[in-house]
């Protein structure tokens, strides 16, 4: 692991141990006051299975973590066994559950650390939201849903539901992601419908109607079957829709770079060259700054190709492009403008800063070590260089580089011509 993954693993660890002491000591604080139930231990056994069971319904989100149904245990606990029995089931359901991904391979340190984690956060979700209802004034057990019964019931489920997103919303900050990340409407009008449930199931067990409660039971598991069913359809397709996305993104940027850059030498190429040097020609004169455009050329290229392949010859261009890219500054552009030609557009550099740039473009291409490549090859560089001074067009700055470029050869090629020759 990275020193960074190591201080997060950390971050976590201690977050789940303080979560967990946290706990404890509420339910320590909880534990000799009025809200004891006495329910008996038929009553407690069954929401410790039914926790479980709740539980075990779920499925893995990508940034939420595991999400399952365990709100419709937890909500009919607390209304049948009351807050303080109800936070400490559901708290070493917590505790107990993710024992099991050790069967998975998972790291014996990571599942500690989500059981602590699950235990300290459940049972403080359960009992706030417990507490809650009773200092409202809550019925325990709840037998019937009247109307002042329901507004209790919807308070404490949105108490659950607050304590729970701010304790998740808290460990994707430790992770070093957006507290949002943590939040997702659909799982939380989820978790919500699933304590509306529990309620359900609460009022039917206070009633003692068993076989209403084992069809009520029954028909409860197979919709949240269905639901976990559909959630993982559902992020199924978000993750295909993702993939389609990114291949779309990525085939996108290749056409970009297609209509953009040079195949063979991954330089600009001359349409690109074009735009970039009108839109900095406007800039130049709108702004009064300097600007310099270069032509350069390979001396003898096509002695290169008839004496040494052409497959040398590309490779000649690619090594020169190479050249020219690590030695420009990043404000400028360079691009292959066709064959053998080079265009540079210069920002910001006047007749000097061009030329001192040009002629050690110049000396790294002469200097290069060419016969790696084919025996006896020696490159050479010539360019012409113009810098802006009252030209109308970018076409008409280019056309003096050009000029000076057939200058450069006609006196002997292997060298820069960045000023008008006398009687030029």
């Amino acid at each position: 692991m990275s020193g960074a993954a190591i201080r997060g693993a950390r971050a976590e660890t201690a977050y789940a141990v303080l979560l967990f002491l946290a706990a404890l000591v509420a339910l320590a604080l909880s534990w000799g006051g009025p809200l004891r139930s006495d329910s008996g231990l038929g009553a407690i056994t069954f929401f410790l299975a039914y926790g479980l069971f709740t539980v075990s319904i779920g499925y893995s989100h990508p940034s939420l973590g595991y999400v399952s149904f365990d709100r419709v245990a937890q909500a009919a606990s607390i209304l049948v066994l009351g807050p303080v029995d109800a936070a400490w089931v559901n708290g070493l359901v917590s505790l107990v559950y993710p024992w099991h991904r050790l069967r998975k391979g998972v790291p014996m340190p990571e599942v500690v650390r989500a059981s602590l984690m699950n235990s300290g956060l459940m049972t403080l979700v359960v009992l706030t939201g417990g507490l809650l209802y009773a200092t409202l004034g809550g019925a325990l057990p709840l037998t019937d849903l009247g109307l002042g019964a329901l507004g209790d019931v919807i308070l404490m489920l949105l108490a659950m539901q607050l304590i729970n997103e701010s304790g998740m919303m808290l460990l994707a900050r430790i992770r070093g992601k957006p507290a949002v990340a943590a939040l997702s409407g659909f799982d939380t009008l989820m978790e919500l419908s699933s304590g509306m449930v529990g309620v359900l199931v609460a009022v039917v067990w206070a009633r003692m109607d068993l076989e209403v409660l084992l069809l009520l039971l029954a028909v409860l598991a197979a919709g949240m079957l269905a639901l976990r069913n559909f959630a993982e359809m559902r992020l199924r397709l978000e993750r295909l829709v993702g993939e389609r996305t990114a291949a779309l993104e990525e085939k996108t940027q290749q056409l970009e770079r297609l209509a953009t850059q040079d195949t063979l030498t991954g330089l600009h190429n001359r349409r690109h060259a074009d735009a970039v040097l009108e839109r900095e020609f406007r800039r130049a004169r709108d702004l009064g700054v300097p600007l310099s455009v270069a032509l350069a050329d390979v001396d003898h290229f096509k002695h290169i190709n008839d004496g040494h392949s052409h497959a040398v010859g590309d490779r000649v261009l690619e090594r020169v492009a190479r050249i020219f890219a690590a030695q420009v500054r990043e404000a400028d552009l360079v691009a292959r403008y066709g064959g053998e030609e080079f265009l540079f557009c210069l920002v910001g550099c006047g007749p000097a800063d061009a030329g001192r740039l040009c002629e050690e473009l110049r000396r790294a291409v002469e200097a290069e070590p060419w016969e790696s490549l084919s025996p006896g090859l020696r490159v050479t560089l010539s360019a012409g260089v113009a810098s802006l001074d009252g030209e109308d067009c970018a076409a008409a700055l280019l056309a003096r580089a050009d000029a000076r470029l057939y200058e450069a050869k006609r006196l002997g090629r292997n060298r820069i011509v960045a000023q008008a020759l006398p009687g030029a």
